[in-house]
């Protein structure tokens, strides 16, 4: 891959996704199989202004191993070394940088039972501390082509000639093109705004979605909360843009207010697993069926990993010409295929988008409509044919997306 792409790509990441100024302390968390392309957003960093960059890194062969071997509470277990590293987090809240390149089997054979029991048996140790830095600080998760990955999405190709097209494929969505990304990226975000600012005039109560693949669902919104889409603001940090590539505009819907059917029309990686050709169903805005041609099982453990899980947290729109969709590529990977069309979320909803609500007490927050849970988890429903009809607080019905692009 040229050098100059990557170099662009990687000063990307550290100057429009965690927006690193002068003085801001970096935290980086990546695969081992990235060293050289970490090393290059390192550099961009500190060439930012940063004062100080640390990487965490991760790999997936030792993540399994202490599946397998660890039991529950081993697994659940806050170190005090974890309870010192978020304690500064909330106080420090630095930038932080997630760079993916994990393979989509990476956990399979893994026990998801236990998987599933640890993390709920972990969350309320450290609930506290998410919830103190949730909306304050700068981050950003970008992608870089791991291996096992790349020969996911591209079987037919040998392994090098497969991470060199989910390179190409990951730097033409991410817009980084020869130009300089950063403007493309100002064009990008001026775009987004424009439809958010839209959606906000129009005071939606309501939006009700329609697809032939059997979608038939409606969902409400909650007064005030405003709809967020490329750039974010976090308090005294500055912007930022949280997802390199991004094409969604969204909100946090209403907790408890859903009814009706979900189709997804890409298949979900969770947890290393594929939940493949499913559907969901709302009664009363909870979960009260899921159906799956592959992994079932996996998404009933999903939506019952706590209260929240079986409710909604994001409502996201992405018209289907969506640049990525265009590619054709399924990346099993939800940073890509979330962006490619219109898709919701189970768990916890974005508290930051409702004026006031990070200062709120959760109690505060869930009284005010958002949801609360331990997991976010999206779930991709965009298809050719999708109708979303706004409901305004008057009473009105627009058409906000017409055959699964915008109308508006």
């Amino acid at each position: 891959m040229e050098q100059k792409l990557l170099k662009d790509y990687a000063r990307l990441i550290a100057v429009q996704g965690g927006h690193v100024v002068k003085g801001d302390e970096v935290w980086i968390n990546a695969g081992l199989d990235q060293p050289d392309f970490v090393t290059l957003v390192v550099e961009e960093c500190y060439k930012a202004g940063a004062k100080n960059v640390t990487v965490y890194w991760r790999h997936d062969p030792v993540s399994k191993l202490a599946y397998k071997y660890e039991n529950v509470t081993s697994l659940a277990r806050v170190s005090p070394m974890q309870v010192a590293k978020f304690k500064y987090w909330v106080k420090k809240l630095p930038v932080v940088i997630h760079i993916i390149s994990d393979d989509p089997d990476a956990m399979k054979g893994v026990n998801q039972a236990k998987v599933s029991k640890s993390m709920a048996k972990r969350y309320p140790k450290i609930k506290k501390y998410r919830e103190a830095f949730d909306g304050k600080y700068k981050w950003c998760i970008a992608a870089v082509p791991g291996k096992g990955w790349a020969k996911k999405v591209f079987p037919k190709l040998d392994e090098e000639a497969a991470v060199k097209a989910l390179w190409e494929a990951i730097l033409k969505t991410s817009r980084v093109d020869g130009n300089d990304p950063v403007k493309n990226w100002d064009a990008h975000n001026a775009f987004l705004i424009n439809q958010r600012e839209k959606l906000e005039k129009l005071d939606l109560k309501e939006l009700i979605y329609k697809s032939a693949n059997g979608t038939d669902f409606s969902v409400e919104l909650i007064e005030g909360m405003r709809w967020g889409g490329g750039v974010e603001i976090a308090p005294n940090k500055g912007q930022f843009n949280p997802n390199i590539p991004t094409e969604e505009v969204f909100t946090t819907p209403m907790k408890g207010k859903a009814e009706g059917t979900l189709v997804a029309s890409k298949p979900l990686s969770y947890n290393g697993e594929l939940i493949e050709d499913f559907s969901i169903t709302f009664k009363d805005g909870k979960v009260v069926e899921v159906n799956a041609r592959k992994n079932k099982g996996l998404l009933e453990k999903l939506v019952k990993m706590d209260e929240g899980a079986s409710m909604l947290g994001e409502v996201a729109l992405v018209p289907f010409e969506s640049p990525i969709n265009k590619t054709g590529i399924l990346f099993y990977n939800t940073l890509f295929d979330e962006n490619a069309c219109c898709h919701f979320a189970l768990g916890f909803g974005f508290s930051e988008l409702y004026p006031g609500a990070l200062e709120m007490t959760m109690e505060q927050k869930s009284e005010i409509g958002i949801n609360n849970s331990m997991i976010h988890v999206d779930f991709m429903v965009g298809t050719a044919d999708l109708s979303i009809v706004g409901v305004t607080r008057k009473d009105e019905k627009i058409q906000i997306f017409q055959d699964g692009t915008w109308a508006i």
